[in-house]
């Protein structure tokens, strides 16, 4: 894959992001999502091996710990460590899609029993440190998820592989972890715990007694002695026949760092989540590795953008306190009319269902001078359709903000790292629940879908998935 070309930055303070011609490229073959955890990296990898397989590609998408809804959406409700085809895409350019869920564990068994004879990966599967250690050891998922990545490529089933990584408090987890892990597991430590099986000779013993007795005391009291000899075993089971831990995964990073790989840099419009992305695009960048772009989800946006908060505020007040404003003479006169309270029983027209019921028929503000002021206003039709309206518009003023907001996030970003290109997509109202919502997903994150008049472009809740 060919990386941006640097001459174009000038062109926009903000360069857009194409995905289409990214997944299109045959020499792309592996596209790997990162970035802080709960910012939909999931939902964008499905997203884009959809739109990738729909438009002629053989892709498979490695998702971590998807939500059960978006695993439903693919079919892959009932999927383990193994790519299933995934049914009902549009598979007229001859694409195909496949899915699978990174297990951990059964990963990391995988690995023990191709380097271990039966009776030896029976040891070490059974043994309880193992148990533990591919159950939930710190960065065992990131390195299974770079132990898989290196298995599918391995195949060469696939012309591209989509990546998901693992839900990780830190973006940057998912380049670290694997290189720490792999040292411990081919690490000093390790080779200290199994050093009495292999050093003979009087001198040998008598220096690892005094060495092992001080180590394994302070370990025991750290570990528990039990555990302790659960590693000596474990370590024990793995000798040198079941080494090269780190070597896979420097394998794996050389093939993260090579032509064909493109890493998208997925965040939410808000300051933790970019400055997270900030992080990992300098890490990158560092590390030499290809970034294509930055995905930013979950983008709002606003029907009548034309309207400022400032202004919508001022309207909602005007509304509810007319006095502030030189209305006084309007109020007056749609107070003072009975046409204004008794010559309907019909609801003002515009009132919305659910809003506040008109008065009860009779009685009116101009029959008792003394009323307060919120018995004027709940007996008064005209006060229920503006206390509604100066609502709305303070909902509005919210979204107004929330947009700056969001705005003054990105521009900060961009201003860092003008050589990044962006794609926004907009906030859903809800959760993807079908191969139809990865597919509008697919849409916003193609540029040229941007251009177009966007439908949806209504308020969302602000808990909305993308």
């Amino acid at each position: 894959m060919s990386r941006p070309d640097p001459a174009h930055h000038h062109l926009s303070p903000a360069r857009l992001l194409d995905v289409d011609p990214l997944l299109e490229d045959p020499r792309t073959r592996i596209i790997v999502c990162c970035g802080s955890g709960g910012v939909g990296k999931t939902t964008t990898a499905a997203a884009l091996g959809l739109r990738a397989a729909e438009r002629g590609r053989k892709v498979v998408v490695l998702t971590i710990d998807p939500a059960r809804r978006l695993a439903q959406s693919m079919g892959i409700d009932s999927l383990d460590n193994t790519p299933r085809r995934v049914k009902g895409i549009d598979d007229s350019a001859g694409g195909e899609l496949h899915a699978m869920m990174l297990d951990m564990k059964r990963t990391f068994d995988e690995i023990v029993e191709a380097h271990a004879d039966r009776e030896r990966a029976a040891a070490i599967l059974g043994n309880p440190f193992y148990q533990s250690l591919s159950a939930g050891f710190a960065g065992t998922q990131e390195y299974m998820a770079m132990e898989k990545l290196g298995q599918l490529r391995a195949r060469d089933e696939w012309d591209l592989i989509v990546v998901d990584t693992p839900p990780s408090r830190s973006a940057l987890d998912f380049l670290d972890a694997p290189k720490r892990l792999g040292s411990f597991l081919d690490g000093r430590l390790i080779r200290l715990l199994t050093a009495p099986a292999k050093l003979g000779g009087r001198a040998g013993m008598k220096f690892l007694n005094v060495g092992m007795s001080m180590m394994t005391g302070t370990l025991g009291k750290l570990l528990g002695g039990q555990l302790l000899k659960d590693v000596q075993t474990f370590v024990s089971a793995m000798d040198t026949t079941f080494g090269g831990f780190r070597t896979r995964a420097d394998a794996t990073y050389k093939l993260l760092q090579a032509p064909g790989t493109a890493f998208l840099v997925v965040a939410a419009p808000e300051r933790d989540a970019l400055r997270e992305a900030a992080y990992f695009v300098e890490r990158l960048a560092a590390e030499d590795m290809p970034l294509a772009g930055l995905v930013l989800n979950r983008v709002h946006g606003s029907g009548a953008g034309l309207l400022s908060a400032e202004r919508a505020l001022a309207a909602a007040e005007n509304l509810e306190e007319p006095r502030i404003v030189d209305q006084e003479g309007g109020k007056a006169v749609l107070r003072n009319s009975p046409d204004a309270h008794d010559s309907s029983d019909s609801p003002t027209p515009g009132t919305p269902a659910g809003a506040p019921a008109s008065a009860p028929e009779g009685g009116s503000p101009t029959e008792d001078a003394e009323n307060t002021e919120h018995a004027e206003h709940a007996e008064d039709p005209e006060r229920s359709v503006d206390q509604l309206t100066a609502g709305l518009l303070r909902l509005h003023a919210d979204r107004m903000q929330l947009l700056s907001r969001e705005q003054r996030t990105r521009d900060r970003f961009t201003a860092l790292h003008p050589e990044v290109a962006v794609t926004e997509v907009a906030a859903l109202p809800g959760d993807v629940h079908d191969l139809a919502g990865l597919r509008t997903i697919g849409d916003r994150l193609a540029a040229d879908e941007r251009e177009l008049p966007d439908p949806a472009d209504q308020p969302e809740p602000p808990e909305a998935t993308a």
